[in-house]
């Protein structure tokens, strides 16, 4: 009986015990999941540096600043906790409303005319045109020139009473226009010196589109009988369409971030006809003192430029998704 018993004994263990085939399968199954541990540890490894740049100077401004907006103070003695005090007394202030009001018409009015001049220039200079890279400078040369100066030119440009503007009026027999102390050409003057700022810098993007841009596309068009403008539409246009979005989420946070320009040409005036935002942040925080309000302020734009930038890229996907 007990010689009986020992081989079953035996036959368990070895049962119990993984054979040579079992444990290089499970070593070939953990293979893949050691590996990818790795790589991502490596590439956590490879992002901190910018991680903790991104957190230094992104998150924990915007943390700060979200905490300054639930507070009042002046900078200087106690601070306050207020809550919500700040954005209820914005929902109040009209000054607040007409430079929602201001930036809202501004991004209307310079993104679109930005964009449209800009795909006109870079058009044009796709071409083999003599003198091409100087053109190409001589546009591109406002957007890398400060605020302050591209405002001061715009002053000059627009004195009511030497400007070159009022000057042509006049030669061609029309009256002055009151560019500096009329709301409506205060507004209009501060959106064509914003958009001419900014037209560089679209013609060089779409400059770039244009590159990849195949060259094969345009010759098969052409042979099928496509005029320019069919060809610009059916086959340039759909490539340029991620460019687009780029420069448009762009132009519309620039909109959010003029301040120097504003600020040297008209100051937000006349009667806050040029109030946008960043001025108004800037004259409430640093101004009146008011930071926990002027803090608020910027939690205000960081909302709208998020939320039309999610808005607008949702509605890009579904426009691919229907063609």
């Amino acid at each position: 009986m007990s010689t009986a018993t020992a081989p079953a004994a035996g036959e368990a263990a070895a049962a119990r015990t993984p054979g040579p085939r079992r444990r290089r399968r499970r070593s070939a199954e953990a293979a893949p999941q050691t590996g990818v541990r790795t790589r991502a540890a490596t590439a956590y490894l490879l992002l901190a540096p910018n991680l903790a740049l991104f957190a230094l100077f992104f998150l924990l401004p915007l943390g700060a600043a979200l905490v300054l907006s639930l507070a009042r103070t002046t900078g200087v003695g106690p601070t306050e906790w207020v809550g919500l005090g700040n954005y209820e007394q914005l929902a109040g202030d009209a000054v607040f409303w007409r430079s929602v009001v201001n930036t809202a018409v501004l991004v209307l009015l310079t993104v679109p005319a930005s964009l449209a001049l800009g795909l006109l220039l870079a058009v044009l200079l796709d071409k083999p045109v003599r003198g091409r890279a100087v053109f190409r400078t001589v546009f591109y040369l406002p957007y890398v020139l400060s605020g302050v100066v591209v405002a001061i030119a715009g002053r000059w440009i627009f004195n009511e009473n030497i400007g070159v503007v009022n000057r042509v009026l006049e030669a061609v027999g029309l009256e002055r226009v009151a560019w500096q102390s009329g709301a409506v050409p205060a507004f209009v003057s501060v959106a064509v010196m914003i958009t001419w700022g900014r037209l560089g810098f679209c013609m060089v993007v779409y400059l770039a589109g244009l590159q990849g841009v195949p060259r094969e596309l345009h010759e098969a068009a052409s042979l099928d009988g496509a005029s320019g403008w069919q060809r610009f539409r059916h086959v340039t246009w759909p490539l340029l369409r991620p460019t687009t979005f780029f420069l448009v989420v762009m132009m519309v946070i620039e909109c959010f971030q003029v301040f120097d320009l504003v600020y040297v040409m008209t100051g937000g005036g006349p009667g806050n006809a040029t109030q946008f935002l960043p001025t108004y942040a800037y004259a409430v925080g640093f101004g009146a003192r008011q930071q926990g309000l002027g803090a608020a302020i910027g939690m205000v734009m960081y909302v709208l430029v998020l939320a039309g930038t999610v808005l607008w890229w949702r509605a890009r996907k579904d426009q691919e998704a229907e063609a």
